[in-house]
């Protein structure tokens, strides 16, 4: 049924033929383009696909076909995440509807097109949330989601009404589309070689939605649109089958009929190699589809209570729980241990519920303590519930949830409840399984397991949820309270451990307790040291009642680590804790001592990154402790390592520091945010710095004043100087603002001689609030700061201004920086002892007489410039001599030799050159004169 002109002509379809009946095999004299035998096939073939392609479309149909092949590409890309593709197709997409723009403002935005941008918009706003998604794409991906997210909010504000109806009714505006594409005529029956028309993107979308959801575009939900699929296809399929059978009834009926006439039907022909694609098409979706009615066949007879039943996969645990054992079955130990083990068989299996396991192993501990049968068992059945609920979390990296933690630390209260009113029940992990006895008899129970190592691991699990917490939240405070709940637990379990565990066993849990002791200040210690009781009679009651100082208790842990231990580990890890809880305390002596007799400094590098850290946090409470006393130049050294890295966050264990991924990759970035400390445990950083400026202020500033004209004088500290050098660069000098800022002038003040700005400086409310109040003894660091602050001052001034003054009055000294008479007499002495000050004192006058050795400006830089030119000149004569002797090598032995000769006198001209270098300023400044 073909006009003149090779069209399709509808006929209606014939109610004879079946869609599936069988057909007898036929030779179809089109074959595929290159496979025909005879040239007069060919010219047929040629002349046949010319007139099969003459089909005449609307531009409307032209126009929709184009944008609906693109939506398809924009959606695979959406699969498969593929921005850079999305961004590009959408872009040709825009252009595509542009093109459209008249056919759009006759017939209005097609229903699929709206659709689209709905779901587009929906589905990069769900990846632009997704943290740890955007930081997994690569950077094309990563920008193209950037630039395509911009662009859908401005392009949509367009179409807002629209996507708004499309949103409310999805159903509504799907069916609106159907009855549209229904009425008209000729474009159904058509459709593209994949078998995609903008009817299939109508429909795509299920109605029984009440939303679009943008995670649809993710893999699970391919195959509810596959199914959508199939049904619209084979529903336009149906047309064209009908013709195909139509067209082959006529032919079986002409089969004497001649070729000319046989190849007058193109259309038809033409149609019956569509319809064979489609037909394979059809069988690959028709197979689909019967194996999900087959499994949707099997979730039918599950209900009914059939025999299938669809599992998750593993080891199909859950259909036992309503009866963990059959009827009328005898409940004894081996029948509980029987099924305990058929419950842990599945443990760590893929698929398995992990929750159901612990609901089950709940209730086969019920059953065992129904039946009386003895607590052996139920240690048994409490050890794996344990194991189990820290096996419910696979990856080490993710912390336990809320409900599981409470759940944890009530049974392990219940077990050792247990092992304290029992004390006939031996546990241990060199119990082997044959040889444990868990029936009730006169024999003592033996249980394979080990409480210390539950106890380890719910240690390292607290710390794990204090890690993931956000410090600044009401949650962490609640998390934080359960660590009463750990410590009292750490302190049951030290208490049944010295009564029956080995000494290995009580050392790991020694620490544990430690651990979680060294780093808390004792404020009831320090108030009876001070002499302060509690304001109320309820907070001496609770001093009263409260166990030994913290002190004593760290001294009686340590010092048996340091007796029974035989691994290094414990042990250095012990000290450390002992010294820092020293320094915690102010006992400078004490925490110098333990660290220098310990030797730690000279292998901490071949420790473990965690102990690491500890001493890292070690020698930093040092040296805030030696400052606290006032030891300024022990607590520069102390910090100095620390401090000078720039990483002192990264080496606290308190942070990662932004670095290139050449340096750190993912996989190692996850292992140190699992080292890191919890929050409550933190050193307060800018503390840590002041107190390093203020002490590298105190040591560099007189340093400077004293060695001002030198020109090999070496840096204290480079980032005090840098900070010096930052402060000098700022055009404009305002009032400091931050604490860097603020050592900055007190630095400038202190090198001018004048302490009382320099003091008010370095305390000020502002400072105060900052750094000095967070010390326990405030007021006493502030006393001490100022004396430091007005000696070195005073040092200062001395060695700016000796060279102006001839005598100068030690009374008008110490009344300019307020300090006893004896004191400035000391502080001179030393400087005149140590030959820093060229100077005598007149006992019976009180003054400092001056003996003006010193060279003034111009010979300081005159004796500068002298040794440059000794510099310069030595260089010269070096590089003349190796000319000449290269030069002089290659023509003669003897000069060679000589050459070689001569080159050794340089050497030991260097040699001496480098040794004459290395001289004290006076030494050096002699030789010079003398031979200059």
């Amino acid at each position: 049924h073909s006009d003149r002109l090779g069209c399709p002509v509808s006929s209606p379809p014939d109610p004879t033929v079946s869609r599936r009946s069988p057909r007898p095999p036929r030779r179809s004299p089109l074959k595929q383009p290159g496979l025909l035998s005879t040239s007069s096939e060919n010219l047929l073939l040629s002349d046949d696909e010319e007139d099969t392609k003459r089909v005449v479309r609307s531009a409307k149909d032209k126009r929709f076909e184009e944008l609906t092949n693109l939506i398809k590409t924009i959606r695979n890309a959406m699969k498969i995440r593929d921005m850079a593709k999305c961004l590009e197709e959408f872009e040709q997409l825009c252009r595509a509807f542009l093109k459209s723009k008249a056919i759009v403002d006759k017939e209005g935005v097609p229903p699929f097109y709206i659709r689209l941008l709905a779901d587009l918009e929906d589905y990069l706003n769900q990846l632009w949330e997704d943290k740890e998604g955007k930081k997994k794409m690569n950077k094309n991906n990563a920008k193209a989601l950037s630039t395509l997210r911009q662009k859908i909010r401005k392009y949509n504000r367009d179409f807002e009404t629209d996507i708004a109806n499309y949103k409310e009714n999805p159903e509504q505006s799907a069916e609106e589309e159907e009855e549209r594409e229904e009425a008209e005529s000729g474009s159904s029956s058509e459709s593209d070689d994949d078998g995609v028309t903008a009817k299939s993107f109508m429909k795509k979308k299920p109605a029984a939605e009440p939303a679009p959801e943008a995670s649809k575009f993710l893999k699970g939900a391919a195959d509810d649109e596959s199914e959508s699929d199939d049904d619209d296809d084979d529903d336009e399929i149906w047309g064209s089958d009908s013709t195909d059978s139509g067209s082959e009834s006529e032919g079986d009926e002409g089969t004497a009929a001649s070729l000319a006439v046989a190849f007058l039907k193109k259309a038809q022909d033409g149609d019956r190699l569509g319809g064979d694609r489609k037909k394979e098409e059809r069988k690959k979706r028709s197979k689909k589809k019967e194996r999900l009615e087959e499994e949707g066949d099997e979730e039918g007879l599950e209900r009914e209570g059939g025999e299938w039943e669809k599992v998750r996969g593993g080891v199909p645990l859950v259909k036992e729980k309503p009866k963990m054992f059959a009827k009328g079955t005898e409940i004894n130990t081996a029948v509980v241990v029987k099924k305990l083990n058929e419950i842990l068989q599945a443990r760590g299996k893929k698929g398995t519920d992990r929750a159901a396991q612990i609901e089950l192993l709940h209730a086969l501990a019920a059953i065992s303590d129904e039946n009386n049968l003895g607590q052996g068992i139920t240690v048994k059945i409490k050890f794996n519930i344990i194991a189990s609920l820290y096996d419910y979390n696979p990856n080490l990296a993710t912390f336990m949830k809320p409900e599981m933690w409470k759940k944890c630390l009530e049974c392990i209260d219940e077990l050792l409840d247990i092992l304290f009113e029992n004390s006939n029940i031996f546990i241990g992990e060199n119990i082997a399984e044959d040889s444990e006895n868990l029936a009730v008899s006169d024999q003592p129970f033996r249980v394979r397991g080990c409480i210390l190592t539950l106890v380890e691991r719910m240690d390292e699990e607290f710390t794990k949820i204090m890690q993931n917490t956000d410090p600044h939240s009401q949650e962490y405070v609640d998390n934080l309270k359960d660590e009463g709940r750990v410590c009292n637990i750490i302190d049951r379990l030290l208490q049944y451990l010295e009564s029956k565990g080995s000494t290995e066993e009580v050392c790991r849990v020694y620490l544990r307790r430690i651990m979680h002791t060294y780093y808390k200040f004792d404020y009831k210690t320090h108030r009876r040291c001070m002499g302060i009781q509690g304001e109320t009679k309820s907070e001496q009651d609770q001093e009263e009642s409260e166990g030994e100082d913290s002190a004593i208790i760290m001294d009686r842990l340590c010092k048996f680590i340091y007796a029974k231990d035989r691994t290094d580990r414990i042990r250095t890890c012990a000290i450390l804790c002992h010294i820092y809880h020293h320094a915690l305390h102010s006992r400078w002596y004490q925490a110098r001592d333990l660290m220098l007799m310990s030797h730690l400094q000279d292998n901490i590098q071949h420790a473990d990154p965690p102990v690491q850290i500890l001493y890292n946090r070690t020698m930093v409470q040092l040296g805030i402790c030696a400052f606290r006393q006032g030891m300024i130049k022990d607590a520069h050294n102390a910090l100095l390592d620390i401090q000078s890295s720039g990483r002192a966050k990264e080496l606290l264990g308190q942070g990662l520091l932004m670095r290139n991924m050449q340096e750190r990759n993912a996989e190692q970035e996850k292992i140190e945010k699992r080292r890191q400390v919890p929050f409550h445990m933190h050193i307060n950083l800018e503390l840590l710095e002041c107190v390093y400026l203020v002490s590298a202020m105190l040591l560099e500033i007189p340093y400077m004043a004293a060695h001002e004209f030198d020109a090999r004088r070496r840096m204290i500290s480079k980032q005090f100087h840098h900070q010096l050098r930052v402060g000098e660069r700022q055009p404009l000098l305002g009032p400091p603002e931050s604490m860097r800022e603020h050592v900055v002038a007190a630095s400038k003040a202190m090198k001018m001689g004048d302490w009382r700005t320099c003091h008010s400086f370095i305390i000020n409310e502002k400072m105060n609030s900052k750094v000095w109040d967070l010390f326990p003894e405030a007021q006493r660091v502030r006393e001490m700061l100022v004396r430091k602050i007005q000696e070195e001052s005073l040092r200062t001034y001395l060695f700016t201004y000796s060279s102006v003054y001839d005598s100068i009055s030690m009374e008008t000294l110490a009344e300019m920086f307020q300090l006893e008479l004896p004191t400035v007499h000391s502080i001179i002495s030393k400087m005149i002892i140590n030959e820093e000050l060229m100077a005598s004192l007149d006992q019976p006058t009180q003054t400092v007489v001056m003996h003006r050795t010193e060279p003034t400006s111009l010979q300081n830089m005159a004796l500068q410039l002298a040794e440059k030119l000794g510099g310069l000149v030595e260089n010269n004569e070096r590089v003349f001599d190796l000319k000449q002797g290269v030069y002089g090598g290659y023509f003669n032995r003897d000069q060679k030799g000589g050459y070689q000769q001569k080159q050794g006198y340089q050497r030991d001209q260097k040699g001496g050159y480098q040794q004459k270098q290395g001289y004290q300023r006076g030494g050096y400044r002699s030789q010079n004169q003398s031979s200059y």
